[in-house]
């Protein structure tokens, strides 16, 4: 850090604490004194070495909640955890006293096309701008929460007459921390090495209850509660007009990254809203220049073409974007010789003076009290920025809002329409999930009033559910309804092309298998009659008198969870074989038939109330003896779920599918197998997406090189030779093992299973993998929706149609082969030939045409189920659920 802001730095502070003490002793409406962060905390935030945890936090800005007139905090929801997660709306007394009425104002400009002139007036005349910045979702990136205190205290205290304008023209809404589990588990973690050669290590584990650094790709799907949260402040309750999410980054690159963001961008979002992305980055970058701050690129690295992210609020007409600082290690500082300073070719591509880093850091140490500082800066700076244009940020607001309805109305789609009847969705529990999703994300729903044919010859029904782009989230609706086809750019005409930060596709429909029909032409019958509704609602009107059986059909995946559900509190549970029974044409093979006698009626009732999709019930003793004959009974097998401490983000994304399905798991770490008697404490054992090094050795392998992760070494432990021989001699003697993506690889080439009955033995089971060679061939897929063809009348696809949309990398690609001696192997699901790729990007996917996307393995008594694809990816790829449900029932006799 150069001497010159180091003097400035510490000067500002000084004439802070004057003022701060000023204000304290006898300014307007000070109630109490405000004492500074580094009084309260013993240290001043950034400080190396020191954290505060969440409730640290929080119990300070209590305080100044109680102090100063210019600070209210107020619970916007719950952790996953269950703590409370705030915001601290930050301004003038003025507009603190006023809030409510702001947030009215503000559901008006991004809602409201007729908002009557003079009223727009008043709004544009003394409204001010509601900024939105969620902090430190990412736990380990401790930077900007460790920041707000300093930034509350600044704003609550100052009597500077620039930052008193900005608090007059701007609602600065802080969340201080977006991931408060993460946090605790952090700053616990890094107490406990505080000191010792492990000071600054990695987490072992996950910093969320379930998806750690996932919950940043959780914004469509909005499967956990943090990110609903979250993701309710701009779209159904405070609808502020800027956000900013601030995030840190690896140590030895560029310091600071600002808007305006590298390409590709997404089509669907409108020009507006880039540009003023690049407004805000544009003072940004000058500003913190200004401040001292080396090291600020923009363009660079990230990406913004995809939703998932908080950012999917500027699809929802929020000038949206984030920033990111590089690291140290937690508070340890890092050293960094400029030799080490890299960048990675999207938009720089050499650590040098540049239009896109203009002012380069030169390398040495790197601190949380650097990291604090550029967060204070960048903060200050949007402030700024938005004071500046307060009156044309609140005005284009409403012009968006205008301007969407207006595309809505006069350009397709002008409709999505969801069939609502059983014979014509496949899944029924799998669209009230989407309608309800839907309707969380402030879309708003109508129902059909009669059926009809549009000009374009599609039908629908009276009930099925529309959902027009004539509404101000016209951008967000039309992004994740549609399959993706993603926007190819180049570095040079006709050169290499941008390849994506994250995944290709995200289509809501497609991903949970429901059908939706696009509707190209305006429809004033279906207008005329609609009824507006705020969700899917329940099917389920409970019991009927005397009723003790009920089916659940197959096709749906909430079938499942009623049947791991009433496993779960004791109800008789069997599934249906098919064949002839009586009264029971009608019942789908692999149908639940839950049967409860009168005392258990009370658990058989609390199950049906909490389902969306009404079973159907059986009352004639001999339909119910009929259906019951075909069936078999059913129990919950042990299911041991590997996750590593690696950060495990794909074990966590199972362990919450698993909880939210009432699946019981015991979660096992890799090293646990080698002296583990499997069989005697687990049925099946699933090992999620994981790469092989890491679970042999507990270390990550580049080339011919092994990394611990930077985690204490007793959490360096993988399964070794010895646990995958105990995990082989598990399938052998009739456990069952199911496997996807990466850790598919622990079951390929020979393998061995030491000290058996004729001594150690070695073989390969009757499957492969070729995605090397394929890849060296042009294959590509970064992580798009694939189809698949499944194979019928099998038990693992029990519940499916003939095809199914999975999500897919591009690895591994299997190939199974002759078995020898007492292996076999059956192909559950493969690739078609041709027209492949359903939603996304993808290079010459035909290579993949024809060979088996999943895979049945018999060895000895037992059998290993592989998956190519993730069948749980993100909780968002309903429409394979089934596919995993089935392989955790799968009978032990198949």
């Amino acid at each position: 850090m150069s001497r010159r802001r180091l003097l400035a730095i510490s000067l500002l502070t000084a004439v802070n604490v004057f003022l701060a003490s000023a204000f304290c002793a006898g300014a307007p409406g000070a109630t109490e004194a405000v004492p500074e962060p580094e009084t309260h905390f013993g240290f001043r935030p950034g400080a190396d070495g020191m954290l505060f945890d969440y409730e640290e936090m929080i119990a300070y800005l209590r305080i100044l909640d109680g102090a100063s007139p210019r600070l209210e905090l107020r619970e916007a929801g719950r952790s996953p955890m269950g703590r409370p997660i705030y915001i601290a709306f930050i301004s003038s007394e003025s507009n603190i006293g006023r809030l409510d009425e702001l947030k009215e104002m503000n559901r008006m400009l991004a809602l409201d096309t007729r908002i009557p002139v003079e009223k727009l007036a008043v709004f544009l005349d003394n409204g001010p701008v509601s900024l939105l910045a969620t902090l430190s979702m990412h736990s380990s990136e401790v930077g900007p929460s460790q920041s707000a205190p300093l930034i509350a205290w600044d704003l609550a205290t100052t009597t500077d007459p620039e930052k008193l304008e900005w608090l007059s023209d701007v609602v600065f809404m802080m969340v201080p921390c977006h991931n408060p589990d993460g946090m605790d588990m952090v700053v616990e973690h890094y107490r406990k090495y505080k000191g010792t050669k492990y000071e600054g290590s990695s987490l072992p584990g996950v910093y969320h209850k379930y998806v750690g650094h996932d919950n940043n790709r959780d914004f469509v799907t909005l499967s956990q509660e943090d990110t609903r949260a979250i993701s309710a402040i701009y779209s159904r309750d405070w609808f502020p007009q800027v956000m900013v999410e601030k995030h840190q980054m690896g140590s030895s690159g560029v310091r600071y990254f600002v808007p305006p963001n590298h390409d590709p961008i997404a089509e669907n979002v409108d020009a507006g809203i880039w540009n003023w992305a690049g407004v805000f980055g544009s003072g940004l970058i000058k500003d913190m220049t200004r401040d001292g701050c080396a090291g600020v690129a923009q363009r660079y690295m990230f990406d913004d073409y995809w939703p998932g992210s908080t950012e999917t609020c500027i699809w929802k007409n929020v000038i949206g974007f984030l920033t990111e600082c590089a690291s140290a290690q937690v508070a340890r500082p890092v050293y960094i010789e400029p030799g080490e300073l890299s960048v990675h070719g999207k938009g720089l591509s050499e650590y040098k003076k540049s239009t896109n880093m203009p002012d380069p850091w030169d390398g040495g140490w790197w601190r949380l009290s650097d990291i604090v500082d550029f967060e204070i800066s960048s903060t200050m700076s949007i402030l700024k920025t938005a004071s500046m244009h307060r009156r044309e940020i609140l005005s284009f607001r409403n012009e968006i809002c205008r301007r969407e309805v207006e595309k809505g109305s006069t350009m397709p789609p002008f409709y999505y329409i969801l069939p609502s009847e059983s014979g014509r969705q496949h899944d029924m529990s799998e669209l009230a999930e989407l309608v309800d999703l839907l309707a969380l994300h402030g879309v708003k729903l109508f129902r059909a009033g009669a059926d009809g044919v549009t000009k374009g010859g599609e039908i629908y029904r009276k009930g099925d559910f529309v959902i027009p782009l004539a509404q101000p989230f016209r951008a967000f609706i039309k992004e994740v309804m549609e399959a993706q086809v993603y926007p190819v750019r180049r570095y040079t005409p006709g050169g290499e092309v941008i390849k994506p930060y994250d995944i290709a596709s995200w289509s809501l429909p497609l991903h949970r298998g429901v059908v939706s029909l696009e509707i190209m032409t305006r429809e004033t019958a279906i207008e005329s009659d609609w009824v507006a509704v705020d969700g899917f609602g329940k099917e389920t009107t409970g019991r009927p008198a005397g009723a003790t059986t009920a089916v659940f059909r197959a096709g749906n995946n909430e079938s499942f969870k009623a049947a791991f559900m009433a496993m779960g509190v004791g109800l008789d549970v069997r599934r249906f074989g098919g064949g002839e029974a009586e009264g029971g044409s009608g019942v789908e093979t692999g149908s639940f038939i839950v049967s409860a006698p009168e005392k258990s009626a009370g658990a058989f009732d609390r199950l049906i109330d909490a389902l969306k999709i009404a079973p159907e019930f059986i009352t004639e003793r001999g339909a119910i003896e009929s259906v019951i004959g075909a069936s078999r009974k059913i129990g919950i097998p042990r299911i041991g779920l590997i996750e590593t401490h690696q950060h495990d983000m794909d074990a966590g994304w199972t362990r919450y599918l698993f909880d939210s399905y009432g699946i019981p798991f015991t979660a096992v770490a890799p090293d646990k197998l080698a002296d583990m008697k499997i069989a005697g404490n687990y049925d099946v054992i699933i090992i999620p997406d994981t790469d092989r090094d890491i679970l042999m050795t507990g270390k990550m392998k580049r080339g011919d090189e092994y990394f611990s992760g930077g985690y204490p070494p007793e959490y360096v432990k993988g399964m070794e030779k010895k646990g995958l021989g105990n995990l082989l001699a598990f399938v052998d003697g009739g456990g069952t093992v199911i496997s996807w993506g990466r850790s598919t690889a622990l079951f390929m080439g020979e393998l061995t299973i030491e000290g058996g009955k004729n001594g150690s033995e070695y073989f390969n089971l009757p499957v492969s993998d070729i995605s090397d060679r394929l890849a060296g061939e042009g294959l590509y897929c970064p992580g798009s929706l694939v189809r698949i063809v499944l194979a019928r009348d099998h038990s693992l696809t029990l519940g499916m149609g003939e095809e199914a949309g999975v999500f897919y990398r591009g690895r591994p690609v299997l190939r199974t082969s002759t078995p020898y001696f007492d292996m076999d192997r059956r192909v559950i699901a493969s690739f078609p030939e041709k027209d492949i790729l359903l939603s996304g990007y993808a290079e010459n996917m035909e290579k993949c045409g024809k060979s088996p996307a999943m895979a049945w393995i018999k060895k000895g008594e037992g059998r290993i189920i592989l998956f190519g694809f993730n069948p749980q990816f993100r909780a968002s790829t309903g429409g394979c659920y089934k596919l995993l449900f089935n392989s955790i029932l799968m009978p032990g006799t198949e």
